[in-house]
């Protein structure tokens, strides 16, 4: 069951959501809940303090939504840190990040964290805007598929270091290399196959499909 959570990020810097066929519950984090009824698409909750929505807006997400909780401005958590508790509650296997990226760094950054948080609870949580998708990997062997809306793939450390990766029908592949913060080594590969695999035996990784995109296209 895949559930697919809307922040109140920069709408330009969010795909399409029909494309997403997999989702079976959309939550809506504040001025996400009016990203998904611009598109179309009905919120089965949402939830915030809603001080980033106006009046007008706000009337819209009453008429649509299917559910509406409101809590304060002031609070421990975030609206999206709340929207990730309820999908839990929810009992979703993966979580999409739909306008969580492209506007303030400490909010984007600690969003990236919460992927740490959810794999940590055996949930695959991924970030995706028009021109990337993160996700998290932990030590194994994994198997990764081509994306031709997201042909570059890049593998970047989640922690200090991370060691003997090795990358399987990649254009650059790599046997048992040691990756550190700073380090570039990974970035931009490309598949050869529609599939590959990449192994690590120590760390996390910080798997990063993407594309080039002109933000206002």
């Amino acid at each position: 069951m895949a559930i697919g959570i809307v922040g109140g990020g920069p709408e330009d810097y969010v795909p399409d959501l029909h494309a997403y066929q997999d989702v079976t519950c959309w939550i809506g984090a504040d001025k996400g809940a009016v990203t998904l009824i611009q598109q179309g698409l009905k919120p089965d909750l949402a939830l915030g303090d809603f001080d980033s929505v106006t009046r007008e807006e706000m009337e819209k997400i009453r008429a649509h939504a299917r559910e509406i909780k409101t809590f304060p401005p002031e609070k421990d958590e975030t609206d999206l840190e709340l929207a990730v508790i309820e999908a839990q509650e929810r009992k979703g296997s993966s979580i999409y990040f739909f306008g969580v990226t492209g506007g303030r760094m400490d909010h984007s950054l600690a969003n990236v964290q919460q992927l740490y948080r959810l794999e940590k609870q055996g949930i695959q949580g991924t970030i995706i805007d028009i021109g990337n998708q993160i996700s998290l990997a932990f030590p194994g062997t994994i198997q990764i598929r081509k994306d031709k809306m997201y042909p570059y793939i890049s593998f970047l450390p989640f922690t200090k270091s991370v060691s003997e990766l090795t990358l399987q029908h990649f254009y650059y592949p790599l046997q048992n290399g040691y990756l550190e913060w700073g380090s570039t080594l990974c970035m931009s590969n490309q598949l050869l196959s529609e599939k590959g695999t990449f192994s690590f035996n120590e760390g996390i990784l910080m798997v990063i499909k993407s594309r080039d995109v002109l933000i206002d296209e």
